[in-house]
C-alpha cells in the first residue's frame, strides 16, 4: 500500500486546503484509499470543498502524528466511477452510514501531480512515492 495512504490512515485526521476566490480554505478530513495506484479522498458534492476543487483543483493536505508530519500538494481530479467510490467506501466503512455508490452526492477524487514530503524535527525531509 502507498506510504502516503499508510501515514494518513495512521494519523486518522488530517487537513485539506483548497482555494476559493484567491483565499485558502481548510478543513479536517479523515478518509483515504489507494485505488489504481493513486491517493483518493472523498466528499459530498453539496459541500463547499467539492465546489472549490471543481473550480480550482489546486489542493494541499497536511497532517501530524506527534513526531512527523506530511505535506501533500497536487491537483484534485474527480473520479465518478462506481469502482472508485466502492473502493473508498470499502476502505472506510464509517462512510457507509452517510453515503452509497449511487446516492448522487458521494464523490471521490485523486491527487494528480502529487508531491508528498514527510518531515520531522530530527530527520531530513523524505519525498514519498505514491
Amino acid at each position: 500500500m502507498s506510504k502516503v495512504v499508510d501515514f494518513l490512515n495512521e494519523i486518522k485526521t488530517y487537513y485539506l486546503a483548497t482555494v476559493e476566490e484567491g483565499e485558502a480554505r481548510i478543513r479536517p478530513i479523515g478518509a483515504t484509499v489507494e485505488f489504481n495506484g493513486k491517493v483518493y479522498l472523498g466528499t459530498n458534492n453539496q459541500k463547499e470543498m467539492f465546489k472549490q476543487i471543481t473550480k480550482n483543483p489546486s489542493i494541499a493536505v497536511s497532517g501530524y502524528n506527534g513526531d512527523k508530519w506530511i505535506i501533500i500538494t497536487g491537483k484534485a481530479v474527480v473520479d465518478s466511477s462506481a469502482d472508485a467510490k466502492k473502493a473508498m467506501l470499502d476502505a472506510n466503512p464509517l462512510l457507509k452510514n452517510m453515503y452509497s455508490v449511487e446516492d448522487g452526492i458521494f464523490e471521490v477524487f485523486y491527487i494528480d501531480d502529487m508531491k508528498a514530503t514527510l518531515y520531522s524535527f530530527t530527520d531530513v525531509p523524505v519525498e514519498l512515492e505514491n
